[in-house]
């Protein structure tokens, strides 16, 4: 446990990075926020846009996916 007591201190690089005026927002920032944020629109996108094609199907009376 000593490697954990005794580990550096890195709040105020945190703080620096999440306080800068750059103009992104706070979960943009950060060195591993566009691996998380990509696949995430992605997914969201897809999920809209097949609730959408799913959605104008069924205004015609096709309730299956093909």
């Amino acid at each position: 446990m000593a490697g954990f007591v005794y580990r550096q201190n890195n709040v105020p690089e945190w703080q620096r990075l999440h306080q800068r005026h750059d103009g992104l927002r706070t979960w943009v920032k950060g060195p591993r926020a566009k691996m998380m944020l990509y696949p995430y629109f992605v997914i969201l996108g897809l999920g809209f846009a097949g609730s959408m094609y799913g959605m104008g199907r069924a205004v015609f009376n096709k309730k299956t996916w093909w």
